[in-house]
């Protein structure tokens, strides 16, 4: 299949990008004696975490039970899963793939720890549980080294569960002298967290500068997008991901309407300006979107596009448009390799 058979709008992988993007990572990290964990919620492919284990990973790190179980289907035998699960329901899934795989979990409350031994310790099994912390992005995760300290103390005295470490989200200055803090504290109770895990694709390259972090988690770095791009973490160059959209009318001189919109795109800004980059025609603005219409602004090139003619937009937001769209095409040059179902897409629980 040639890339001009495909209808428009689509999401297009280049191949060539992606297996670099991932080579490049992990050669990175090992070279720093750090353990990839990537996360899947960017791509939502076994096939594409399959492609990341191969390279070697560890694992995957997924954030909703939904994509673990995918992920697990799909051949994934460790997963983390940096998310508080709370309820009988979720539990109960928990459990059951915790009896298929390696799995590890965060928790940022007693309460969650309560319910994770309660379900863990019935069903005769062991859960690693790492306590997250809170160093930036003002989400979750506790907030002071003496609390982290505590609830690793309440984690190691549950029944069914085993204090892992610590993990954070994003990473920052104040990362190293958190875990520090909370490692001579955890010292005084004979307790040691055996894995320090950071994430975020804006901080990967960094990642080398935070003494005693054991494992990293990153998702962007194998598509790219405009955000990842500003951040100085990918360039236009390695950018793997692109919408294929259709020029469907030019009704004044300088717009250009596209037959992609906030369900293909999303309407993430994420700071920028305009909703992406119109590879062809680098001018452009995508200064607004409808469900199914991009407003292109091509008064700033000197060459306009015509109708029927088709473009590719880098998106600012790549983690978005797997659960947008529910099929990725694997590309080399024009000619269409593989076609990926989007299997965890939607997966929100």
């Amino acid at each position: 299949m040639n890339l001009h058979d495909l209808e428009t709008p689509c999401a297009i992988v280049d191949l060539d990008r992606l297996e670099a993007n991932i080579e490049n990572l992990q050669a990175y990290l090992g070279g720093h004696g750090i353990a990839n964990r990537p996360h899947m919620k960017t791509h939502k492919v076994p096939e594409i975490a399959r492609m990341q284990m191969k390279a070697g990973a560890i694992g995957t790190t997924c954030q909703k039970l939904g994509e673990a179980e995918v992920m697990a289907d799909g051949g994934i035998e460790d997963i983390f899963l940096p998310y508080n699960l709370l309820g009988a329901a979720k539990l109960d899934r928990l459990v059951r793939l915790a009896r298929r795989v390696r799995m590890s979990v965060t928790a940022d409350s007693a309460v969650v720890v309560e319910g994770l031994s309660a379900a863990i310790a019935k069903a005769g099994l062991t859960l690693p549980v790492l306590v997250e912390f809170d160093t930036g992005i003002g989400r979750c995760g506790v907030q002071t080294p003496g609390e982290a300290r505590e609830l690793a103390r309440t984690i190691a005295a549950s029944p069914g569960l085993v204090f892992a470490g610590l993990m954070t989200y994003p990473h920052n200055e104040q990362t190293v002298p958190f875990v520090e803090e909370t490692t001579a504290l955890l010292g005084r109770d004979g307790i040691k967290p055996g894995i320090v895990s950071l994430g975020g694709t804006s901080g990967m390259k960094q990642a080398h500068t935070r003494k005693g972090v054991t494992e990293y988690r990153a998702g962007m770095y194998a598509f790219g997008d405009r955000s990842s791009i500003a951040s100085g973490a990918t360039t236009l160059a390695n950018s793997a991901l692109t919408i294929l959209t259709t020029v469907v009318s030019r009704p004044t001189p300088d717009r250009g309407i596209l037959d992609a919109g906030s369900k293909t795109i999303s309407s993430d800004l994420l700071g920028l300006t305009g909703h992406g980059h119109v590879v062809e025609y680098p001018e452009a603005t995508i200064g607004k979107l409808t469900e199914e219409h991009g407003h292109g602004d091509f008064g700033p090139c000197a060459r306009k596009p015509k109708i029927g003619e088709r473009v590719r937009v880098i998106p600012n937001h790549c983690c978005q448009i797997a659960n947008l769209l529910g099929t990725l095409y694997g590309v080399r040059g024009e000619e269409v390799r593989i076609v990926w179902p989007v299997l965890a897409r939607g997966k929100v629980q």
